[in-house]
């Protein structure tokens, strides 16, 4: 596998950055993961658009320009002779002193990696995931904006271990209030009769990518949808839910911490809106040829 690291595609054991990077020192950097199907890249200038604005709020000043981050992408998936996989992009600060201040980097690092991934099985997207809810809480959106892809994912970490020592797969993560934020790589939609919700950002939700194309899905449907914070108890109560992501797709959760959604099984809506969304990824992307 090659690796594009800042203009040159590398053998993936030369991929290396310095012990003295400001990423892996202090996770000062941050990243976008994003999905190529059938050799389209899936809203690429979103996740760059999302990229720039991760970079300009940690005062990382990136020089490259968007057209250059992209054709990298491209680039990259065809080096590697992909039609379908994952894309990760990551900007770290650079070599810098053993020191916070971001004022000793400046030679900023682009590294993309073009792979296949499978996130979860194929059977839990028929019949469903069974997770939990971590007592882990969502790092609070005052201290560190959700919108912000950051390399420090140690909160998000320590969830996804909760959830691996309870046999599960996935996480859900509470903030600081109570309130249901996200789990450790999905965003959530649960149903309660012909009402869907999702938590807004302000409780600590991403502003997916594959969430905005569920909500831009939900309205063609005519689909009602809504932003509101909700608690455990909504959740466990909830008719019907799945989670969101860019590795995830659309998959369906049939138990949180062991109460059972709905019927028990994935809904029907959550069938129609995952067959819409196999059917945008289609056609709203970039081609890398």
């Amino acid at each position: 596998m090659k690796i594009y690291m800042n203009g040159t595609m590398v053998d993936e054991a030369e991929a290396k950055i310095s012990v003295f990077d400001h990423g892996l020192l202090y996770g000062d950097g941050i990243f976008e993961g994003i999905r190529l199907y059938r050799g389209c890249v899936f809203r690429l200038d979103e996740h760059l658009e999302r990229l720039e604005k991760s970079a300009h709020a940690i005062l990382l000043d990136m020089p490259w320009e968007r057209s250059t981050i992209a054709e990298a992408i491209c680039e990259c998936c065809r080096v590697n002779a992909l039609e379908d996989g994952y894309i990760r992009v990551l900007v770290t600060r650079g070599v810098g002193t053993l020191g916070l201040s971001h004022l000793n980097c400046n030679d900023p690092q682009l590294i993309i990696i073009a792979d296949k991934i499978t996130l979860y099985p194929e059977e839990h997207y028929t019949e469903g995931l069974k997770i939990i809810t971590s007592p882990t809480r969502r790092v609070n959106p005052a201290a560190l904006p959700p919108m912000v892809k950051s390399l420090n994912y140690l909160n998000n970490v320590l969830a996804k271990a909760d959830a691996h020592r309870a046999g599960c797969l996935e996480a859900i993560m509470l903030n600081d209030q109570g309130y249901v934020a996200e789990c450790t790589g999905d965003n959530i939609f649960i149903r309660h009769k012909d009402k869907w919700f999702t938590p807004p950002t302000s409780a600590g939700a991403l502003r997916g990518i594959t969430r905005g194309a569920v909500l831009d899905i939900m309205e063609d449907l005519d689909i009602s949808c809504s932003e509101t914070n909700m608690t455990r108890y909504d959740i466990w109560t909830a008719d019907e839910m799945f989670l969101t992501g860019t590795a995830a797709e659309v998959i369906p959760v049939v138990e949180v911490d062991g109460r059972t959604i709905g019927k028990g099984k994935p809904g029907e809506k959550t069938h129609e809106i995952l067959e819409a969304f196999h059917n945008l990824v289609s056609k709203d992307g970039q081609m890398i040829r």
